[in-house]
């Protein structure tokens, strides 16, 4: 895999610093600064991954995100300096694969690039077995399709990677810790909550009670559990 990542953000000065600060790691990084033409350029790069800003001229991140996520199959990290919750799930509900608030620490940003980039050599790697059945739900890890009732679930890259998770490790307590480090290459820093936003979009899918979940149960003080039974 190459390294080739497109930064979509309008202060030239913080894609300067990004950028010269992601090319002494080995990255090529494409720049653009507006969001009414940031679909097109993406699609016709095709880059790795795209970081993308929430805050933009002509059209904002989350449009572009979910303008391009039909079309776009590698990873989209948002970025943004409104520090709100609402902003970090209405991202991810519209496909985007991991999130960080401004102002960003270099480090940090290098880390959720290599951890997003490692699930992608991971997602094209060959496996041998790679479905799970549990009554009426079926999930396959090689074709990265999910069905319920023999209706095929809509999932993003990120809710299918959460899934799969789960369902590979049915019947154990998964810890918000065991999930984003799995996921993300990262641990629990204790407050986000982007994990438990894709719990419950994932319930929804799987027709759980949202007040008493039964399929993916939570385990009060330890972490999730993806139930081996109640799929028929």
């Amino acid at each position: 895999m190459s390294n080739r990542l497109m930064l979509v953000e309008d202060d030239q000065r913080l894609a300067d610093l990004v950028i010269q600060y992601l090319a002494k790691h080995g990255y090529e990084v494409a720049h653009h600064p507006r969001g009414d033409t940031a679909a097109d350029a993406i699609l016709a790069a095709n880059p790795e991954l795209v970081i993308l800003d929430v805050m933009l001229p002509g059209k904002d991140g989350f449009e572009v995100c979910r303008d391009i996520r039909p079309r776009y199959h590698g990873r989209i990290l948002m970025m943004t300096a409104r520090d709100e919750e609402i902003d970090e799930i209405l991202g991810l509900e519209l496909g985007a694969d991991d999130y960080l608030s401004k102002p960003v620490e270099p480090r940090r940003l290098l880390a959720r690039i290599r951890a997003l980039l490692r699930r992608s050599e991971n997602d094209s790697a060959p496996v041998l077995d790679g479905s799970l059945h549990f009554g009426q739900f079926s999930i396959s890890q090689a074709t990265r399709e999910a069905s319920l009732a023999g209706e095929a679930m809509e999932l993003t890259t990120a809710e299918f990677d959460l899934l799969w998770l789960l369902a590979s490790h049915a019947g154990e307590i998964l810890s918000r810790d065991d999930i984003m480090n799995a996921l993300r290459g990262i641990g629990f820093d204790g407050l986000d909550r982007s994990i438990d936003a894709r719990i419950s979009r994932l319930r929804k899918k799987l027709g759980d009670n949202p007040e008493t979940p039964t399929r993916i149960k939570t385990v009060r003080g330890k972490g999730y559990l993806f139930s081996r039974s109640d799929w028929e």
